[in-house]
């Protein structure tokens, strides 16, 4: 009698898992459990736990075999004696599908009783599955010029490869690997080009499509994603797509309005302060932000700051000290 295999147990993952869930954790576990990076008994016992996260995988990925699964119930026992339920359906079950169990050589008992099983009993063999390398995530810096303009960058990436020596199991010939010292991986690091479109915001995460894990048995590289961070400016700070900046300005153009240079991203334009103006009155300048995707852009905000003089000259002392007494109504002008 075929003894109960959890699936869910297998893989790690509750009975409610999405599939995104469940491919998840099958990578994570066939990349431990993979028999090319262990040896000796340590290899007998990793294709043993790999033959059952594939045969988990190969159930649960599949709607159709995961629905079938599923009708068993959960009051099942990883390991119990399984005997199906007096009412279960087995017209929904292909009991001897030959073709089926070839192609599924190595799985459990179980499994054949489910989903294939030949009269005829087989002696069977292993083969690893090829595993597709992990997604790797890194950080990318730039500035607000190069987000605004696009740029292409170039960066150094640092990786952890499978030994081409060894392929990842740290022996050679029954040795040591001379070119890993037996950790089956090597170090290496990779110069990329990374193109930045314009307008990319913060947060944005690029994917370089092969760029990142390697693969195991043959399996594809995982990609790579940068996740854009802005570099701390000299005079913007951005909020979303918004820019702001300070200006300082005299107290006499506070107070009888100018004309005052203020940089943008496109240089410094001439912008009217109105009269009266109180330190902190912010003045918009459509159109001067960051720009979307689609070409639109933000505003930019300058936050007008009073710049009181540290020294003065006799003269324009005197000219204060009048203007306090006219304030007062003491003398004129």
């Amino acid at each position: 009698m075929a003894k109960y295999q959890d699936y869910y147990e297998i893989l790690g993952v509750g009975r409610d898992a999405t599939q995104e869930e469940i491919k998840a954790a099958y990578r994570k576990l066939a990349r431990q459990w993979h028999p090319d990076l262990h040896t000796g008994k340590d290899k007998k016992i990793a294709e043993e736990k790999f033959k059952l996260i594939n045969e988990a995988y190969e159930v649960l990925s599949d709607p159709e075999k995961r629905a079938k699964y599923d009708r068993l119930g959960s009051h099942w026992r990883s390991g119990e004696d399984f005997q199906p339920p007096p009412d279960f359906d087995w017209g929904a079950w292909d009991l001897f599908d030959l073709g089926a169990e070839r192609e599924r050589t190595g799985f459990s008992e179980f499994f054949e009783l489910l989903f294939g099983r030949s009269p005829f009993r087989t002696r069977t063999t292993f083969r690893s599955r090829p595993v597709r390398g992990q997604d790797l995530e890194r950080e990318l810096e730039i500035t607000l010029e190069e987000a605004y303009r696009g740029a292409v960058k170039e960066i150094q990436l640092a990786s952890e490869d499978l030994c081409p020596r060894c392929g990842g199991l740290g022996v050679v010939d029954n040795r040591m690997c001379p070119q890993c010292g037996g950790v089956g991986t090597m170090r290496r690091t990779r110069r990329l080009e990374v193109k930045i479109p314009p307008g990319v915001q913060e947060g944005t995460r690029l994917r370089l499509k092969g760029q990142g894990g390697e693969g195991l048995g043959g399996g594809e590289r995982g990609d790579l994603y940068l996740k854009i961070k802005f570099a701390p400016h000299p005079l913007f700070k951005v909020k979303g797509r918004d820019l702001e900046t300070e200006v300082k300005i005299r107290p006499e153009q506070a107070v009888l309005g100018d004309k005052i240079p203020v940089p943008t991203l496109d240089g410094e334009v001439l912008v009217k302060v109105p009269p009266g103006s109180k330190a902190g009155t912010r003045l918009r300048l459509k159109g001067k932000g960051l720009p979307s995707p689609t070409g639109e852009r933000g505003d930019l905000y300058v936050r007008l700051v009073i710049d009181i003089p540290e020294s003065l000259s006799p003269q324009e002392r005197d000219l204060y000290r009048k203007l306090q007494d006219q304030r007062r109504g003491r003398v004129g002008l």
